[in-house]
Formats: C-alpha cells, structure tokens, sequence
C-alpha cells in the first residue's frame, strides 16, 4: 500500500470531508433497540425484578444482567447516539420513556423472571404508540 498525503490525492479523486450525521430521533432508537432484539429472537433475558414497588430512586439504578436493556446496551450503534450504561435510568433517559412505559415493556410482573427476546422486541415495539393509546395495566399506583 502506498501512503500519500491528502493534497496528492485531492488530484486523483474527490476528496471531502465526512457529513457529520444527524442523531437519532426517539423513534429511530427504539426501532434500533427492537432491531437488536430482534437478532436473537430465542435469546432467553431476565425481566426487571418488579420495578413498581421500589423508591424512584432505587429504581432508576435497578440493573439486572442479560436483560432487554442489556441488549441495548450491546449495540454498538445505540452506544455512540449516548446509550450511557444499562440501569433503567440509562433506558429511560436514552430512551425518553416514562415509569410507567418503562413498568409495561420491561417489568416481571407482567412476564415472570425470564422472556425472550422476541417478545421483548414486541413490548419495545409498544413504546412507538402514545403512552394513553397503548392497553398497557393499570399498577401506575404503585409507583412512588
């Protein structure tokens, strides 16, 4: 391979620089997220360990290994638009979902301890609706 300096190969080809890419918008990182998802649709993940029932504060740092939000933050995509950690206050920040949208798309209550990632992409797939059209269940009271 022969290394030349960018001027040189100015006059055989033109050269400029890279479009600076515009971020995602909240849509394209879920559908991002359901993609990575997607990929491993047997993949067995552990639900969030009954996320209502604890303080805001708790539960914004509730981590759990191999769960959906975990898989999120495998993708490399996901990372570079600002994917910080996988707690579900990095998701629900990244991810600009509420408690309560959070409670129906990751929460074991709703699928025992374990799920696969198929259906996990389907409850992802939920968060694109808006929040008062989804069927969603009503334990918001819990919340704190």
């Amino acid at each position: 391979m022969e290394h030349r300096p960018l001027v040189d190969l100015q006059t055989l080809a033109h050269l400029s620089p890279a479009e600076p890419s515009r971020p995602m918008t909240r849509a394209e990182r879920i559908e991002r997220w359901m993609e990575a998802l997607q990929r491993e649709p047997r993949r067995r993940l552990r639900a969030l360990p009954e996320i209502e029932h604890k303080p805001s504060e708790e539960r914004r740092a509730i981590r759990v290994e191999n769960s959906p939000i975990c898989v999120a933050f495998e993708d490399m995509a996901l990372r570079a638009e600002g994917l910080t950690g996988d707690t579900l206050g990095d998701a629900m920040d990244f991810f600009e979902i509420s408690e309560r949208e959070a409670h129906a798309a990751l929460c074991s209550c709703l699928f025992g301890g374990t799920i696969e990632t198929g259906l996990a992409a389907q409850r992802v797939s939920e968060l694109l609706r808006p929040e008062q059209a989804r069927s969603g269940h009503q334990w918001w009271g819990f919340f704190r």
